[in-house]
């Protein structure tokens, strides 16, 4: 009998287990096979409410969730497909959750996704036509016409966030944004991996406040000397492994033996001081060969279950100089290095928000006196064909001179400090920024601050912070591209037509 992991995991008396999987690079063969193997014994173990499949995890090719997941869900046992927004555009997105419907798989993990990696002769191309947000909402409103269509059950869709930050701006986002993504439809969450308990408590501590009717699961990895160094390094977007903790890893694998008890042991102790905090569930990963790992687990838990408050110094080490939400020991209103002040912020960041700031209000209030004017002289030169002499002779040089504009024509700076999300984010984010910024700077791009955590600096600066992810915007319009922005505003065909 198919167990359904959004009953199991809306029964708030249940604490739900479920365990991901990776696929390969390959259709057939031992690997996968083992991947199937797992899911069996899981079925049959009896305590495993789902297993999750990945998405090409890393941008780079694998076999897909849909397939493998589609083998695993006939057997009985639920699968959470990974959907991410990297290598579809919104109407290939729509046509394969409508896929996976049809298949019976409706839960389905909403992720902006990691950025592309490489496939056939190179780098792909990067779609993130949507971002995590606006998945969850296009899924939400998929549910509502399968409903109506006499579909009896709808999708159970749920988001991902990463509390292991180092910035305020970061941690601030990450609360925020996923507020956007539980607005937007998602019922359940599922958090990144990392090994500060620290961070665990205040995300649940926050989510609580905000939003204890949608149940959050933790992630539990067990950890080898491998995976350790890969997040230690960064290579796992938004993960956190210190320092320590990874020179311990690779000291106790000096035995291959000690090293997996300890790493089993890790896994039990974590996962049961995520439950004493108030999780509702544990999500595994770092199974890859057999289920008997799992299966070692979840008995240590019930050994050691009532001991958890022993176990939370395990998982005490704070990520070095970072920001801690809750914290009121001492003043942490800035963060390290969050807000710096020199000559550089102001002459990128600071002036050029308030320029940019002062012409929005002037030219762009849709209830300011001069309004209709500006509604008149857009129609003016938009029926007689002519907007491409503003567009070429004032509105392109001042927007790629200080925003490197793409020409979308669906301003959307307003909502990003007065930033471009098309040129500033290479997953072009519109509701807050992907869980990959590490110490502010971008996943993608090492060297360069993550645009998101640039706003907070712009807003922050200009005593604005309360406009700091606070809308949920629409996705581009692509109808509007290489247009004039300035006139698709006025004759209110952009994302603000209602504003």
């Amino acid at each position: 009998m198919l167990r359904i992991f959004s009953e199991e995991l809306m029964d708030p008396n249940n604490f739900v287990v479920t365990l991901e999987l990776v696929p390969g690079r390959e259709s057939f063969g031992r690997n996968t096979d083992a991947l199937v193997g797992i899911a069996k014994d899981a079925f049959a173990d009896g305590r495993i409410s789902a297993v999750s499949i990945t998405d090409n995890p890393g941008g780079n090719p694998s076999l897909s969730p849909d397939a493998l997941g589609y083998e695993i869900f006939r057997q009985g046992l639920d699968v959470i497909v990974h959907f991410t927004c990297r290598d579809m555009n919104r109407v290939g997105m729509e046509s394969r959750a409508l896929q996976l419907a049809r298949m019976g798989m409706k839960s389905i993990l909403c992720l902006t996704g990691d950025y592309s990696g490489k496939g056939f002769e190179g780098r792909g191309t990067p779609v993130f036509d949507l971002d995590s947000v606006l998945l969850n909402q296009m899924i939400q409103g998929l549910t509502h016409r399968m409903l109506a269509s006499g579909d009896p059950e709808p999708f159970f869709a749920g988001c991902g966030v990463s509390p292991f930050k180092t910035l305020k701006s970061e941690c601030l986002a990450q609360f925020k944004k996923l507020d956007r993504k539980i607005e937007a439809g998602a019922g359940f969450v599922i958090t990144q991996l990392g090994y500060d308990m620290n961070k665990f408590n205040e995300l649940i501590r926050y989510h609580k406040e905000k939003n204890a009717h949608v149940p959050v699961m933790a992630s539990v990895y067990v950890l080898n000397p491998g995976a350790a160094r890969a997040m230690n390094k960064g290579f796992v977007p938004g993960a956190f492994v210190s320092d320590d903790l990874c020179r311990q890893v690779v000291a106790e694998y000096k035995h291959r033996e000690t090293g997996k008890k300890a790493a089993i042991e890790r896994a039990a102790r974590m996962g049961v001081v995520l439950k004493g905090l108030g999780y509702r569930g544990i999500h595994i990963g770092g199974i890859h060969k057999d289920f008997d790992t799992v299966g070692t687990i979840l008995n240590r838990m019930e050994e050691i279950e009532d001991l958890w408050p022993e176990y939370l110094s395990d998982f005490s080490t704070r990520k070095k100089g970072s920001y801690y939400h809750y914290d009121m020991s001492k003043n942490q209103d800035q963060g390290p290095v969050d807000v710096p002040t020199g000559l550089k912020q102001r002459l990128t960041d600071h002036l050029p928000y308030r320029a940019l700031s002062f012409a929005h209000t002037l030219f762009f209030d849709k209830k300011t006196l001069l309004a209709p004017v500006y509604k008149a002289v857009a129609r003016f030169l938009d029926t007689r064909s002519k907007g491409w002499i503003l567009k070429r002779i004032l509105e392109d040089p001042m927007k790629i001179t200080l925003l490197s504009c793409q020409g979308c024509g669906d301003c959307g700076i307003q909502h990003l400090g007065f930033l471009c999300p098309e040129s500033g984010c290479p997953k072009h984010t519109r509701n807050g920024p992907c869980g990959g910024s590490s110490d502010g700077f971008c996943e993608v791009y090492p060297g360069r601050l993550c645009v998101w955590v640039r706003a907070y600096r712009r807003l922050r600066h200009a005593n604005r912070l309360e406009g700091f992810i606070a809308d949920k915007v629409p996705p581009r319009n692509w109808e509007l591209n290489k247009t004039s922005s300035w006139i698709n505003f006025h004759l209110d065909r952009d994302h603000q037509k209602d504003a």
